[in-house]
């Protein structure tokens, strides 16, 4: 018997590995269900912008993409700080084409005058934890790669700030950017500079509860603790130091002087 989790109830079956009501549904044969983040729009002009975007290969080996955000004020003669984003969705679903995260990005692009990098990472079950980090770590490398102007993007190579770069995320993207600034304090990129990180309701957690999981959010802590049992089946369980930093003994090393945490 396997454990299917909702938001309010928890329940279990015969039938499937795991099931996250809503989200995702893993086949004993290991076929995945996926019922959000499935819609993709195309990249080009936003009209209610300016913005242009435009997908491009990071990895064909991986099959590792971004999509790649300018605003329409940019210009060669004035470079542009450099936004990398990675997605929500608990690890397990979404993506950089879908709606709830295109229209998000253009915005972003437009009213905070950056170039932006939205990582199309790849997802758990199929890609448990650490491959979702590690393909947003050479994301990172990729972007760097265009410091000298001779990468292989000519948006980043005509118009990007490579040193005042930013790692941001929400939900389980802020915990990418998170952990991604960690690595980078004791393994840095050469190329770039990373300003700051920006963490929109991160997604971390822990084994013990804390403030309202205690009472009336104890089911939700149940809930979203499914994510990342999912995520990262082999890892060390609530407490790995890459879902509850109290637990990271590195993480007075964070590689920026700058965080954002927005709920």
């Amino acid at each position: 018997m396997s454990s299917v989790f909702g938001l309010g109830e928890i329940t279990t079956s015969d039938e499937y590995l795991h099931e996250i009501a809503g989200f995702i549904r893993v086949h004993k044969d290991g076929r995945c269900e996926r019922f959000l983040g499935n819609e993709k729009l195309p990249a080009g002009i936003d009209s209610s912008t300016g913005v242009l975007s435009n997908d491009v290969i990071i990895s064909s080996e991986t099959n590792l993409s971004a999509r790649i955000y300018i605003p329409k004020t940019a210009t060669s003669d004035r470079k542009l700080p450099v936004l990398i984003y990675f997605h929500g969705g608990g690890f397990v679903v979404e993506s950089p084409t879908s709606p709830n995260y295109h229209p998000t990005l253009n915005h972003l692009t437009a009213e905070s005058n950056v170039i932006a990098v939205s990582v199309d990472y790849r997802l758990a079950p199929e890609y448990p934890l650490p491959v979702g980090y590690n393909d947003c770590w050479e994301a990172a490398q990729w972007v760097a790669s265009h410091g000298s102007g001779h990468g292989p993007d000519p948006w980043l190579n005509k118009f990007a700030d490579f040193s005042k770069v930013f790692f941001a995320g929400d939900s389980a993207g802020a915990n990418i950017a998170h952990n991604l600034a960690i690595r980078f304090g004791s393994d840095r990129i050469a190329g770039i500079n990373l300003e700051g990180i920006i963490l929109i309701h991160p997604y971390f957690g822990g084994s013990d509860p804390i403030g309202s999981e205690l009472g009336k959010n104890k089911q939700l802590k149940a809930f979203t603790d499914q994510f990342w049992k999912v995520a990262n089946p082999s890892g060390s369980g609530l407490d790995d130091p890459m879902f509850n930093p109290e637990k990271d003994p590195n993480l007075s090393g964070l590689g920026c002087s700058k965080i954002l945490v927005a709920n």
